[in-house]
């Protein structure tokens, strides 16, 4: 493994693989001080308020003259605003269709999408609920579910809003549309609401609105009506317990990978997130293109300086558009909150080695792959374009990974360099170790090490890798985080608004 990695011949930084001590020698120039593993190094004398470049891209400016070898860090190296030129649709490469189509043993359902999972879902539609929710499927043991084979699970998807809020809006429409789409979720085989009943965010709005029906393996139900929680809890127990034999009759087929919508997330990123395990993950996804299916990125916060990169990107200049329209709204919401769009990197991200938000979203990028940016949603909205897409969401992972299960994600691929111990539900979650060293301390919690990219792995051979445990994943192997039951308190609804 070299000691440093250049990543283009325009940067005046290098990366450190491994810690290096003052005086060692890299492109010709000595380290000035100790550099910790993961941190960049000056190659060239860098004036103050000049550019500092990594990935051909400007990550931030020099707050005080930089001598060759100097640590660059958060400590000499500022944050500006992004003002870019953007460019729509010029950098588009077609999509070549793989020769041979891929299949995984999925759930048909009737409305035609598939499923990765067949779990019953108790959703809830305000927090005044969530202590039902939690009992009734907490009502269902191992014993009990051992008669359901099928059955992944009886899980209660709680939150903590749905009232002291506007009955209008981003925040009560980003809400619904979190609902909907966990209603309608291709890996629950049921579903049962649960409400209050005086709540802002009625059960019955949604079904009204969303043109859902009642049946069988759809229920809904609100405490007030059901006169306490005890009886709601008992009511609810009935219900799911007559859904559990209907349930277990979905048996998986072989289905193609044109059905498979992927969610592409990063968490408690490093500096080789974006050398390692985001590239990997983005030729993951541009092979799951290739057979028709889709990859949705997120985290608008977290591509803040490499938009431009996107649009670029962008089928059209509408599409495009629509990208700039995000990172404006969220320029304006930072700034309406006395916040800055470098608040992220987080002090997890910083010890790793980023410095600049700008820095970290360039290296977050390239999770999406090289193919056409087909289309740019709103949170949590139903994804209907196959390809490469974007849904707008916060940097914060459980609010944004929500988002892309309501959109219609059957599964998740979650790159994390300082390790993240995170998973999902009703969408299994593969984690993605971007370093070795994490990776063999925390075996019990990563997938996939691609820290061996840095000693010889090809960027093609981790992203194949990568792509066929997705498939097995969808066909029903389970994930180390699924495995270890996490997914249950993961569900977080991003609130936008006053809290009223």
């Amino acid at each position: 493994m070299a000691d440093f990695i250049r990543l283009d011949a325009a940067d005046n930084v290098v990366t450190a693989t491994r810690s290096m001590q003052a005086g060692e020698a890299v492109e010709g120039v000595s380290t000035a001080s100790l550099i910790p593993r993961g941190h960049k190094i000056a190659v060239a004398a860098i004036a103050r308020g000049a550019a500092v470049r990594k990935y051909a891209q400007v990550i931030g400016y020099a707050a005080e003259d930089i001598a060759p070898g100097a640590h660059v860090h958060d400590h000499n190296l500022e944050f500006r605003n992004v003002d870019a030129d953007y460019e729509f649709s010029t950098d588009l490469r077609p999509v070549a269709p793989a020769a041979t189509p891929d299949t995984f043993m999925g759930y048909r359902r009737k409305n035609g999408t598939v499923g990765t999972r067949n779990y019953i879902a108790v959703v809830t539609s305000v927090n005044c609920s969530a202590t039902a929710a939690r009992m009734i499927a907490n009502a269902f043991g191992p014993e009990e579910m051992a008669k359901y084979p099928n059955v992944d699970g009886v899980v209660a998807f709680v939150h903590g809003t749905g009232c002291g809020m506007a009955g209008s809006g981003d925040g009560f429409e980003a809400l619904q549309r979190v609902m909907w789409g966990y209603a309608k979720h291709p890996n629950h085989a049921g579903v049962l609401m649960v409400g209050l009943g005086c709540e802002m965010n009625q059960i019955d709005w949604l079904l009204e609105a969303w043109g859902i029906e009642k049946g069988p393996l759809f229920q809904a139900m609100n405490i007030q009506d059901v006169a306490g929680l005890r009886r709601t809890v008992e009511l609810g127990i009935e219900k799911v317990r007559a859904m559990l034999p209907l349930a277990n009759e979905a048996v998986r087929e072989p289905c193609p990978v044109s059905a498979l919508k992927v969610a592409l997330q990063c968490g408690g990123s490093d500096a080789m997130s974006g050398i390692t395990a985001n590239p990997a993950l983005g030729h993951a996804c541009d092979l799951l293109v290739a057979q028709g299916g889709t990859g949705v990125l997120a985290e608008t916060p977290e591509i803040y300086g490499a938009e431009h990169l996107l649009t670029r990107r962008a089928v059209d200049a509408a599409t495009g558009e629509k990208l700039v329209g995000l990172i404006r709204w969220w320029e304006d919401y930072t700034a309406r909150n006395r916040g800055s769009m470098d608040n992220n990197p987080s002090p997890g991200n910083k010890k790793g080695g980023l410095s600049t938000i700008l820095e970290k979203s360039l290296g977050a990028a390239a999770k999406g792959g090289t193919t056409p940016l087909t289309g740019v949603y709103k949170y949590a909205e139903a994804v209907t374009k196959p390809g490469f897409a974007f849904m707008d969401s916060p940097g914060y992972d459980p609010a944004s990974v929500t988002g892309q299960i309501a959109s219609g994600c059957q599964l998740v691929a979650f790159t994390t360099g300082r390790g993240s111990a995170f998973g999902s539900k009703p969408a299994p979650c593969i984690k993605i170790a971007t370093n070795s060293e994490m990776y063999s301390r925390m075996t019990e919690d990563m997938d996939v090490d691609a820290g061996d990219m840095l000693t010889g792995v090809t960027l093609e051979e981790k992203g194949r890798e990568i792509y066929e445990l997705l498939l097995r994943v969808a066909s029903g192997e389970a994930s180390k985080s699924e495995a270890q039951g996490l997914g249950d308190y993961e569900f977080v609804p991003w609130q936008i608004g006053a809290v009223m």
